[in-house]
C-alpha cells in the first residue's frame, strides 16, 4: 500500500465510513508505517472540526443544496453513464485489434479492485469537498463572531486578559447599598478592573471616578459613566502596582476638577 491509498483509508476511517475489509487494511497499513500517524491525526481532526461547526452554527438551506448537488457530480461504484460505458466498450473494443508498442503487461484490475479504488476516490472526495464547504460557512459565520470580538470593550478584553494571567487575583467588598465590587488585577500584566454591581445611585451631573491610592496619596485612574442602573466594568487608567488600594468616590460630571478626591470613597479595596 501506498501513501495515497492510506490517505484515501485515513478519510474514510475519519469519516467512520470504512467498511470491515478497509478498515483492516488501515490498521494495518498504519502499524506497518508509523511515519503516516501524521495523516491521520490531520483526517480526524479535521473530522472532529466538521462535527464542532455543525454543532455551533446552523448552516442556511442553500448550503445543504448545494453539497447535495456537488455530492450526486462525484461517481460512485460502478456509477458511469450509459454514454462513457458506450465509448469505454469502443475504446476496448479499437485497443483488442491494435497492439499498442508500450502497451503495460500488467494485468487488469478485477472488479473487486475497481470498485475499491473508486469507493476510496469518492470518500476522500466527500472529506475534501465537506471540509471546504464547512471552511466557507466558518468564514461567513464567524465574520459576525469575530467583529463582536474585535468590538469588545476594553475594559472586558482586559478583564479576560487578566482572568487567563498566572497572576490573576481578585479581592471584593460589600457596599452600603447590599451589592458587591470586586477588583481584578495582575501584576505582570499592570491592569486592574473594577466589577461592581448595586454601586449607589448618584445624580446625572456627577460621576464615578476611579482612583488608585498609592502610599496615602490617590493617583485619579479615570472617570465611568453611571448610566448603567449601578452595574459597573471599568478598566482603571494607569498600572497597577503592588499595595495599590483601589477606590472609587462620587465627583461632579467629569471627575474632580483638582484631580484630588472630594468626597469619602463608597469603594476601596487593598490590593495587598
Amino acid at each position: 500500500m501506498n501513501v495515497q491509498d492510506f490517505a484515501e483509508l485515513a478519510a474514510g476511517h475519519a469519516l467512520g465510513a470504512l467498511s470491515p475489509d478497509d478498515e483492516l487494511a488501515y490498521q494495518t497499513a498504519l502499524a506497518e508505517h508509523p511515519e503516516w500517524e501524521a495523516i491521520a491525526t490531520a483526517d480526524a481532526a479535521t473530522a472532529a472540526s466538521l462535527a464542532d461547526t455543525a454543532l455551533a452554527v446552523t448552516p442556511p438551506a442553500a448550503l445543504r443544496a448545494e453539497l447535495l448537488a456537488r455530492i450526486a457530480t462525484i461517481p460512485q461504484d460502478g456509477a458511469r453513464s450509459s454514454t462513457a460505458d458506450s465509448n469505454a466498450a469502443d475504446s476496448d473494443t479499437v485497443e483488442s485489434k491494435t497492439v499498442r508498442p508500450d502497451a503495460s503487461t500488467e494485468p487488469p484490475l478485477d472488479t473487486a479492485e475497481l470498485q475499491t479504488i473508486s469507493r476510496r476516490s469518492w470518500t476522500r472526495g466527500i472529506f475534501a469537498l465537506a471540509a471546504s464547504l464547512v471552511l466557507l460557512v466558518a468564514l461567513g459565520f464567524g465574520a459576525a463572531t469575530i467583529g463582536q470580538q474585535l468590538n469588545r470593550p476594553a475594559s472586558v478584553v482586559a478583564l479576560s486578559q487578566i482572568t487567563d494571567a498566572p497572576d490573576a487575583q481578585v479581592a471584593s467588598v460589600a457596599l452600603e447599598t447590599g451589592g458587591t465590587a470586586s477588583a481584578h488585577w495582575s501584576d505582570s500584566l499592570g491592569k486592574a478592573v473594577l466589577v461592581s454591581e448595586g454601586m449607589p445611585a448618584i445624580a446625572a451631573d456627577q460621576s464615578y471616578e476611579l482612583w488608585f491610592v498609592r502610599d496615602g496619596n490617590p493617583v485619579s485612574a479615570g472617570v465611568v459613566d453611571a448610566s448603567n442602573g449601578g452595574s459597573v466594568t471599568a478598566l482603571l487608567d494607569g498600572p497597577v502596582q503592588a499595595g495599590d488600594v483601589i477606590a472609587v468616590t462620587v465627583e461632579q460630571a467629569g471627575g474632580s476638577p483638582t484631580r484630588q478626591p472630594t468626597t469619602t470613597p463608597i469603594v476601596a479595596i487593598p490590593t495587598a
